[in-house]
C-alpha cells in the first residue's frame, strides 16, 4: 500500500463532484422534512439539525425487508468464505478467543438486535475504520434485521496480523478470529471488504459504486485497437494521466511493501492487466485465473515479462483484448456494492453460526449509526458518506452461499493456475530464446 500513491498515478484519478449543503441533493439526503420513497421500501433519512447527534433517533433504521425477489447465485469466490473461517469450524469461537484478539485490533464490533456498537483500542492509518464501520452500518440498512448477533474483533492496516506459525504446535492455543482487508497463505486473518469500497477521502476517490460507473463510461471513450501505446511510450508517458486510465492497452499492478486496494481499479478497466504476482490477496481476487482475466508477470524477471507480454499483446491483439475484457467483466459484473454487502453479510452470518457464547453490548461500546456518523464530518468524509449512504434496504434477498471447496477441487483449481502460469514461462523461453 506504501506505492499505492504511484500505482494510482499510472492509472487512475476521478473527479469529486461536490454536495453543495442547501443543493437538492444535500436536502434529499440530510433532511428530515423531506421523506424520500423508493418504488419498494420506505427510507428513514439522517436529521443533522437534531439537539444531541451523539444519540441514535429511535427510528434511524430502516424497515425489514418484505419482498422475497431471488437473489441468484453468488460469484464462485464467496467459497472462500468458507475457507477463511475453516480454522474455527470444528472447535467454534470462545469469548476468550475474541477477546485474546483485543490486542491485534483496532476496534471491536457489537452487534445486538441490528443495532451497532463499536468500541475503539487504537487508530488506525488516516480514516480506514471510519469508512470500514460506515459501510457495515450500510449494510444494516440494506438489508434490515438478516445480521445477527455478533462480536467481533477488527485490524485495518495494510499486513495481515494472524500468524499460522504463531498457532502451531503442541502448546498452540486457538487463534484469535480477527476481521482484516486481506490475507495471505501464512496468516489466518479473516478477508473483510475494504473501507475503500465507501471511499478514500485521503486521496479523493469516490464510493466503488460511483466510480464503477465512471469506469464503464471510460471503456467507451476509445476503442482498445486506437489506444496509441507506442505513442505514449516515446512521450515518456507523460500524457497518462489518472482520470485516463481506460485509454491504455496495458496496465500493470503491483504491490508494495504489502496488499494494495488498487487491483478493482486497475482491473476494472478493459485494458489488459499485467499483474506482478501478488503476496497478498483481498476477498475477491483469489479466484482471478491467469490468461483468462490477466497475464501473469513473475517478480523475479519482471522487465523481461512485461516485455514479452506488450509485445505478444501488440502483435495479437484480439486475443490481449479479450483477455482485458474479461478482467474488466469480472470486475464490472461481480463486485457490484450488492455483492459487496452480500459478501459482508454471508461472511457475518457464518462466523456468528460459530460464536460458542451470547454477544453483549460490552462496556466500552458506543451504539452508532448513520446519523450520528454522517452528521459528525465535514469535507469529503461527510460527502462521500452522503454519496455511498444506503437508502432504502434491497429489493432482492441476499445471493445463494455457494458450497465449500471440496479439497480436491480446490486443489485442482490451485495447481490448474500454477499451470497456466508456468505455461506462459515456457511460451516466453520459446518465443525469446531466454531461460
Amino acid at each position: 500500500m506504501e506505492n499505492f500513491g504511484a500505482v494510482l498515478g499510472f492509472c487512475c484519478l476521478w473527479f469529486i463532484q461536490s454536495v453543495i449543503p442547501g443543493s437538492l441533493l444535500h436536502q434529499a439526503l440530510f433532511s428530515s422534512k423531506n421523506s424520500h420513497k423508493s418504488l419498494h421500501n420506505r427510507a428513514v433519512q439522517i436529521n443533522c439539525s437534531a439537539s444531541d447527534l451523539s444519540v441514535c433517533p429511535a427510528d434511524y433504521m430502516l424497515p425489514p425487508e418484505t419482498r422475497e425477489l431471488r437473489g441468484g447465485e453468488c460469484p464462485d469466490y464467496f467459497r472462500w468464505i468458507h475457507k477463511d473461517l475453516q480454522p474455527w469450524k470444528k472447535s467454534g469461537i470462545t469469548r476468550e478467543m475474541v477477546e485474546s484478539g483485543k490486542d491485534h485490533a483496532h476496534f471491536r464490533l457489537v452487534i445486538v438486535e441490528g443495532k451497532a456498537y463499536v468500541e475503539k483500542y487504537k487508530k488506525p492509518y488516516q480514516t480506514r475504520d471510519l469508512f470500514t464501520i460506515w459501510g457495515i452500518l450500510q449494510l444494516l440498512r440494506f438489508y434490515p434485521g438478516k445480521v445477527p448477533d455478533l462480536e467481533l474483533m477488527f485490524w485495518c492496516e495494510d499486513r495481515p496480523v494472524i500468524h499460522k506459525n504463531d498457532y502451531q504446535g503442541p502448546n498452540a492455543t486457538f487463534p484469535p478470529p480477527v476481521f482484516h482487508y486481506c490475507g495471505h497463505q501464512e496468516s489466518l486473518d479473516i478477508v473483510f471488504p475494504d473501507w475503500t469500497f465507501w471511499g478514500w477521502a485521503e486521496t479523493n476517490i469516490k464510493p466503488w459504486g460511483s466510480i464503477l460507473e465512471d469506469l464503464k463510461e471510460g471503456n467507451k471513450r476509445i476503442q482498445w485497437q486506437d489506444r496509441d501505446w507506442n505513442r505514449e511510450m516515446e512521450e515518456g508517458y507523460k500524457n497518462s494521466k489518472l482520470g485516463d486510465q481506460c485509454t491504455h492497452r496495458y496496465k500493470i499492478f503491483v504491490e508494495g511493501a504489502a496488499w494494495s486496494v488498487s487491483d478493482k481499479y486497475i482491473l476494472a478497466c478493459d485494458s489488459m492487466t499485467l499483474v506482478l504476482e501478488p503476496e497478498y490477496y483481498d476477498f475477491f481476487i483469489r479466484s482471478i485465473m491467469p490468461m483468462k482475466h490477466y497475464w501473469p508477470i513473475r517478480t523475479t524477471r519482471k522487465c523481461r515479462d512485461i516485455k514479452f507480454a506488450v509485445d505478444w499483446g501488440n502483435k495479437h491483439s484480439h486475443q490481449a483484448q479479450a483477455i482485458g475484457k474479461e478482467g474488466s467483466k469480472y470486475i464490472q459484473e461481480q463486485l457490484k456494492m450488492k455483492y459487496v454487502y452480500d459478501y459482508m453479510l454471508h461472511l457475518l452470518i457464518e462466523y456468528a453460526k460459530l460464536l460458542k457464547f451470547k454477544p453483549r453490548i460490552t462496556e466500552g461500546a458506543k451504539q452508532i449509526c448513520s446519523q450520528t456518523m454522517a452528521c459528525s464530518q465535514d469535507g469529503l468524509w461527510k460527502q462521500f458518506m452522503v454519496e455511498s449512504m444506503v437508502n432504502s434496504s434491497s429489493e432482492t434477498v441476499p445471493c445463494s452461499l455457494p458450497s465449500p471447496f471440496e479439497p480436491l477441487a480446490l486443489q485442482a483449481f490451485i495447481e490448474n493456475k500454477e499451470m497456466v502460469k508456468k505455461q506462459v514461462e515456457m511460451w516466453e523461453r520459446v518465443n525469446t530464446g531466454k531461460i
